[in-house]
C-alpha cells in the first residue's frame, strides 16, 4: 500500500508461498539486490558454470526476498522441472532451496520461469489477516506473468491493475464501516 514506509515492505509484491492457521510466509518478487546476478551468486557459491555466461536468468538480478534469514536462497520457477527439496506451492509454481537448482541454472539448464531471491517474510498466526482488516495489504490472485514475466519495476504497478486501481490514486487514509 501507499502508506507502508518501511523500506523492505513499501511498493513490495510479495508472493504467498504458504498460509495455514499457523501464520504465513511469502517472497518479496520485486527488490531486486542491485549488486548481486545470480552469476555473482553461483560464484560465491563455487558452482561450476557453463563456459557461456549468456543465459538469460544467470544475468537476472537476485531478489531480495524479505527480512527473514537473507543467507538463505528460495527460488520460485515454473513446475516443469522438480529438484530435491522443491515443493509445490500450486499447479504451476515450485519453490526450491536445494543447490540442485543453481547448478542447473549454472549449466543452462534451468526451468523455464526462475526467480531467485535471498530471505523471506513470515506472519505469525493471525498477524497477516489482522494486516489485511487494517488495509496494510492489497490482494490479488497470483500471476504467472507478473512474477516472471514483467519488470521488476513495473510489478508493483500491474498488481494493482489486476485489481482495477490506479495505485497512485489510492489515499493512504482509510476508514472503516
Amino acid at each position: 500500500m501507499p502508506g507502508i514506509q518501511n523500506p523492505v515492505f513499501k511498493k513490495s509484491v510479495i508472493y504467498i508461498c504458504e498460509h495455514n492457521k499457523e501464520g504465513a510466509m511469502g517472497i518479496i518478487i520485486n527488490k531486486p539486490l542491485k549488486t548481486l546476478k545470480i552469476k555473482h551468486l553461483l560464484k560465491k557459491l563455487n558452482i561450476k558454470t557453463s563456459s557461456c555466461l549468456c543465459g538469460p536468468k544467470i544475468q537476472d538480478a537476485v531478489i531480495m526476498g524479505g527480512p527473514q534469514a537473507q543467507e538463505r536462497g528460495f527460488i520460485l520457477h515454473s513446475s516443469n522441472q522438480l529438484f530435491y527439496s522443491s515443493i509445490r506451492i500450486s499447479e504451476k509454481i515450485v519453490i526450491t532451496t536445494s543447490r540442485d537448482i543453481l547448478e542447473s541454472i549454472a549449466m543452462l539448464e534451468q526451468p523455464m520461469n526462475v526467480l531467485v531471491a535471498l530471505g523471506y517474510c513470515t506472519w505469525d498466526k493471525n498477524q497477516l489477516e489482522q494486516e489485511l482488516l487494517n488495509n496494510f495489504w492489497l490482494t490479488t490472485t497470483a500471476n504467472q506473468t507478473i512474477l516472471f514475466n514483467t519488470p521488476m519495476k513495473k510489478k508493483w504497478i500491474q498488481a494493482s491493475k489486476i485489481i482495477g486501481i490506479d495505485i497512485y490514486k489510492l489515499s493512504i487514509y482509510f476508514g472503516h464501516s
